[in-house]
């Protein structure tokens, strides 16, 4: 109640949730022998950030393969629908164990 008997009405800010959470995929013991894709919206070095971590992982599992950003197109702009739409299926084909999307800022 306010000062002078008043009643106010209180909400929380934020609202309900829309999606109720889901159960994170298995991770793997090591990703020795695995294929690795970069999937990326061209937005912000992207390049440069591939590069280091492919070279960072590649020096603890030499066995490891990656699949570059080349491979699937920009997620994000004209085509975004087609090219998301589009990854499991490339993904599948292209014998992808993980990925690593990399958002712009």
């Amino acid at each position: 109640m306010g000062k002078h008997g008043d009643t106010y009405a209180v909400f929380w800010p934020r609202g309900e949730r829309a999606l109720k959470p889901h159960e994170l995929a298995p991770r793997f013991d090591n990703l020795s022998g695995k294929t690795v894709a970069f999937v990326w919206d061209y937005l912000f070095r992207g390049d440069e950030i591939f590069s280091m971590l492919e070279r960072g992982l590649q020096s603890r599992f030499p066995d490891m393969r990656f699949v570059g950003y080349e491979a699937f197109g920009s997620t994000h702009g004209a085509d975004e629908h087609a090219v998301v739409a589009g990854l499991p299926d490339k993904l599948r084909a292209l014998g992808v164990d993980a990925v690593v999307s990399g958002i712009g800022c």
